[in-house]
């Protein structure tokens, strides 16, 4: 009893201060939903087993046993007691209650996901708070509505806690392609299929490794176009979303980049097979068969990283945050984040001292345009590689595209032909156009 009060007045008063705000570190919910919980649990199973060990001692030392009390509510001593006893029954309840949906509450939120297996999730919760999803809750994708989305969660969870207790969780963390919820449950909850967005237009800017910097500019016509069900029609890259195309693809690899065979049916039901020359029945039969969807493009929407230290640096030159006035600034950049390290305190320490030492001897710099670039290279290196989970440049490529991954070649590579020779086309012009 001693043990069950104390550990809920301590889960009352560390639940009152997380809800005015006056704690803040993301371990917290372990120990106030989870570690004090457990212990008030612990405390209330002590009080029966304890009961038990008093009769067994009792009837081990030939004791009476004593009789067992009767329950007379017309006796106000016992109305009392027994008043005593329905409200502590109720404030246990109670307190269980709030720590089990509290539990569930904090398991959910992203502080939990990201921070809480700090080495393990690091990539994963940095890319995430650098993009665009960085307000969308973690559960929100990984979970989904339902409660069957919540139970297969919570034993993937189960098994993902064991990999780590047991320091088995590989490196790097594959992405979990076969697990992830289907479109319909996350991203259609805030994304419209049927949208029709015409055609946006995309500056991309890439900059030369010489002393000015000296910056290009493409600029592209993306078709992106929309998919209408009601209309039955399709245009541009979300022709694709059109919910009366109905697309399947076999894919023979985990991360779905090597792709054989693709089928298409049309709204009239007639459907159109595209297989790569080669490809053997015995190679399809093992294969994973899908529909595709909107992650079969955007398939790293929330924890993208960039594929090359070019990459990388050209986002930070364009963004301003690398500074090009500074001479040779992508090249030294990019040539420091491009060395390897097995330590992420080293690597960040030799970025410093190789762009310090290039620009002291070449004298002239201004200093405080230095430190913009030390700044500048060592955040485009943490954002991208974390030796400790063997996350590099390219480890998780993105399919949106095909400069840096085969991308939108999985399929539309003139290889994939139909019975009548048909191919999908790999023709710039069905998804961009060039200014």
């Amino acid at each position: 009893m001693a043990v069950a009060t104390a550990a809920a007045v301590l889960f009352l008063a560390l639940l009152l201060l997380e809800i005015l705000g006056l704690v803040t570190n993301p371990y917290i919910g372990l120990v106030v939903f989870v570690a004090v919980p457990a212990v008030f649990v612990m405390g209330l199973l002590l009080i029966p087993l304890g009961t038990w060990r008093a009769r067994r001692r009792r009837r081990t030392s030939a004791q009476a046993e004593p009789e067992w009390p009767v329950l007379d509510l017309a006796d106000p001593h016992q109305r009392t007691v027994f008043g005593g006893i329905l409200a502590l029954t109720v404030v246990n309840l109670l307190i269980v209650s709030m720590a089990a949906y509290g539990g569930v509450h904090y398991m959910e939120s992203a502080e939990f996901c990201g921070a809480v297996c700090h080495t393990t999730m690091e990539p994963q919760y940095s890319a995430y708070q650098a993009w665009p999803h960085a307000r969308v809750a973690c559960a929100a994708c990984h979970v989904g509505p339902g409660a069957g989305a919540l139970v297969e969660s919570k034993l993937a969870g189960a098994r993902q806690l064991f990999h780590v207790v047991t320091r088995r969780v590989p490196t790097p963390v594959p992405t979990p392609a076969q697990s992830l919820r289907p479109a319909r449950d996350t991203c259609e909850q805030c994304h419209w299929p049927e949208k029709f967005h015409g055609d946006k237009t995309r500056i991309i800017r890439e900059y030369a490794s010489d002393e000015g910097n000296s910056e290009s500019v493409t600029t592209l016509q993306l078709h992106v176009g929309g998919g209408s069900r009601a209309l039955g029609v399709g245009t541009g890259i979300h022709w694709h979303m059109n919910l009366d195309n109905q697309i399947e693809y076999i894919a023979t690899d985990a991360s779905r980049e090597t792709i054989p065979y693709v089928q298409f049916t049309d709204r009239e039901g007639r459907v159109r097979e595209y297989v790569v020359a080669g490809t053997t029945p015995a190679q399809l039969a093992v294969g994973t068969r899908r529909r595709m969807d909107c992650m079969d493009c955007h398939n790293r929407p929330a924890h993208t990283f960039h594929a090359t230290p070019e990459r990388a640096v050209d986002a930070a030159l364009a963004q301003g945050r690398l500074p090009r006035e500074l001479p040779f600034a992508r090249r030294e950049a990019v040539a420091a984040v491009s060395a390897e390290s097995g330590d992420a305190a080293a690597a960040l320490t030799a970025i410093a001292q190789r762009l310090e030492a290039f620009y002291k001897e070449r004298g002239g710099a201004d200093a405080r345009l230095v430190q913009r670039a030390i700044a500048a290279s060592q955040d485009a290196w943490s954002r991208n590689v974390f030796p400790a989970m063997k996350v590099t440049w390219g480890t998780y490529p993105n399919h949106l595209g095909h400069l840096d991954a085969p991308g939108c070649f999985r399929c539309h590579d003139d290889e994939h032909v139909a019975a009548d020779g048909a191919v999908i086309r790999q023709d710039c012009e069905l998804c961009h156009t060039l200014e």
